[in-house]
């Protein structure tokens, strides 16, 4: 059982079966079951639909390129995550949205939601505080350069495989 606690008392959680649910964490202050909560975040494969190349990205002082990505806030629409996160972080605004898969990430407990992303071109980019660099790639050149044995190199190897 991941959640430990009621996020609603705090008070400790028991596991208790549900019917046609199975085992479900539930607390007995409440008496309400209380399915598992995580984290949702977007992950884009930034094309830039004059060139047909890949944008990737390098973060918070490490060494490797991955895709640009973050957390989907509360309320808000995935698809629109997706805009807003690249303009955030690139400047760049996005022309259409093509939703890929999904994979969970137990490390950090989010469900990672990967799109395709299409600029018309770079000419808005100005990237902010969070990318230390950034680099276009052609297609098979993106594949060679991403993070290896990452779920962002799972995702770019799964949509240039299609």
């Amino acid at each position: 059982m991941i959640q430990k606690h009621c996020f609603e008392c705090g008070t400790a959680l028991i596991e208790k079966e549900l019917e046609n649910e199975g085992i479900v964490p539930f607390c007995p202050q409440c008496e309400q079951y209380r399915f598992p909560m995580y984290n949702v975040a977007v992950s884009m494969i930034v094309i830039n639909e004059q060139t047909g190349e890949i944008l990737l990205i390098k973060q918070y002082g490490r060494p490797w390129f991955v895709l640009v990505a973050g957390y989907v806030n509360r309320g808000e629409q995935v698809e629109h995550a997706v805009g807003r996160e690249i303009k955030e972080e690139t400047g760049m605004t996005v022309s259409r949205v093509k939703f890929n898969r999904t994979s969970f990430f137990e490390p950090s407990n989010t469900l990672m939601c990967n799109f395709t992303a299409y600029v018309k071109d770079d000419s808005e980019l100005s990237t902010n505080g969070e990318i230390d660099a950034y680099e276009w790639f052609a297609p098979e050149e993106a594949r060679r350069n991403i993070r290896s044995n990452s779920l962002a190199e799972s995702f770019l190897n799964a949509y240039l495989d299609e």
